[in-house]
């Protein structure tokens, strides 16, 4: 993509509305826009960026066995009223009626219209287990959005919902998605630590916040210094292998984790205090089993092997891209700008053509960028006729990985220059090398 024709509204000052770093950053790079109160456009650059972390969302979820399915926006209040949480969800639901005065909703989640879809077609336990997810955007009226889209009122959200025949399987499912996730996160440059979170009437153990840790997080959270080295399960890890999967909850569980609303001063106090670890945390998944909560009202069942009816146990396990974004902001990046995992980053490299219109410079720079292009890569040519030191701070503020910088001394002895935006490491060196290093 030439700059020239890509739509990336860079912001020189930084915005006053902005209070945390991923906000001001996201607004100056041209990311986000907003449209009102806690709602935003996604602009191309950010676009770019939050497909890539769809689809690694995405492919995780199928590696662990879930099938992707696209549930609306608006929703029935009737499902709502059935389960029993329509006049409990609070002001955060978002009313609606249409032109016949049936009451509607914009969807904050999606427990009642997936377990209505299950119950509709599955009737056999031999149909399980199952897992349904999506990624849809949703809307919460929050009484104080903030943060950019790390707290907005409508934001995107990755929903999965599993239905076994026991509580006994259904643990199994939920050791899925906490491996799933653990990959998930892993993948896009972020260390996520599972702290176990209230379940609420339910009980149990088995509720877990996968929290970021960053120095600009919204809570303080309490941990052991060792899961900062705790290997992340393998790409060939077996998803139907029980004993396995158990293996890998009981690793990451087996040390102190905890959010301040589920700090433990003593138990936390009884780790070796070089071994204790105090910051502040993102939350960017959560994971719950929930039983029959919604199954029992909703009267999803299917028949056993015994030939009975019986409720299926369900959980839910969500991800939010829309306010993942930020929270890799948040935990990556400098004083001059954002610094991309190559994983999530809107392009590959971009090249700086130090003096558009140089037929030396052009020509370079065309080669490159042809060259990388047809390689597959994604890159952002920077054809422009602004000055030096605004195409690199550009470069830096979008953090994209690798940056070619191609001045008319350089080029006149056939080299450029590569820069490195995570170390700011740079090397001189000819332009066939710079393109054979980069097209690997």
């Amino acid at each position: 993509m030439r700059l020239s024709r890509f739509f990336m509204p860079i912001l020189k000052e930084n915005p006053k509305e902005a209070e945390i770093v991923s906000h001001r950053l996201m607004l100056r790079a041209g990311m986000i826009r907003q449209q009102s109160q806690g709602i935003y456009s996604w602009l191309p650059l950010g676009k770019k960026v939050l497909d890539k972390v769809c689809t690694i969302i995405r492919e995780e979820q199928d590696r662990a066995g879930a099938n992707e399915i696209w549930m609306p926006t608006i929703q029935s209040a009737d499902l709502w009223v059935e389960s029993g949480r329509y006049n409990d969800y609070g002001k955060e639901m978002l009313r609606i009626s249409d032109r016949q005065e049936r009451p509607m909703l914009y969807g904050p989640t999606n427990e009642e219209m997936v377990t209505d879809i299950f119950r509709s077609y599955v009737k056999s336990y031999k149909n399980l287990p199952l897992n349904l997810y999506h990624i849809q955007w949703k809307f919460r009226d929050e009484i104080r959005p903030r943060f950019g889209t790390m707290r907005s009122r409508e934001f995107l959200m990755k929903d999965a919902y599993s239905f076994d025949l026991t509580k006994e399987d259904a643990i199994h499912s939920y050791n899925k998605m906490f491996t799933a996730y653990l990959r998930t996160f892993t993948r896009l440059g972020l260390r996520a630590i599972p702290m176990r979170a209230d379940t609420g009437p339910i009980g149990g153990n088995h509720s877990h916040e996968f929290i970021i840790l960053a120095e600009t997080g919204e809570s303080e959270v309490f941990c052991h210094r060792n899961f900062v080295d705790f290997d992340i399960p393998a790409e060939d890890t077996d998803f139907d292998n029980v004993a396995g999967l158990q293996a890998i909850f009981d690793k990451w569980t087996s040390l102190y984790a905890a959010t301040s609303e589920m700090h433990d001063a003593t138990a936390f106090d009884a780790i070796p205090q070089e071994e204790r670890l105090s910051a502040r945390g993102i939350e960017v998944g959560h994971i719950f089993y929930f039983g029959t909560k919604y199954s029992e009202p909703m009267g999803a069942k299917v028949q056993g092997p015994d030939g009975k009816e019986h409720l299926v146990h369900m959980g839910s396990y969500g991800i939010g891209p829309s306010r993942l974004v930020p929270a890799i902001i948040e935990a990556s990046h400098d004083e001059n700008g954002i610094i991309w995992p190559a994983s999530v980053s809107p392009f590959d490299a971009v090249v700086i053509n130090m003096k558009a219109g140089d037929a030396a410079c052009d020509s370079a720079c065309e080669k490159i960028y042809s060259s990388l292009t047809n390689a597959g890569k994604d890159v952002l040519y920077d054809d422009t006729d602004d000055r030096a030191g605004t195409k690199f701070a550009t470069a830096d503020l979008i953090g994209v990985p690798m940056q070619i910088i191609a001045g008319p001394r350089a080029v006149a002895n056939g080299e450029v220059e590569i820069k490195d935006r995570r170390t700011g490491e740079r090397e001189t060196m000819t332009i066939e090398a710079a393109i054979n290093r980069l097209s690997a």
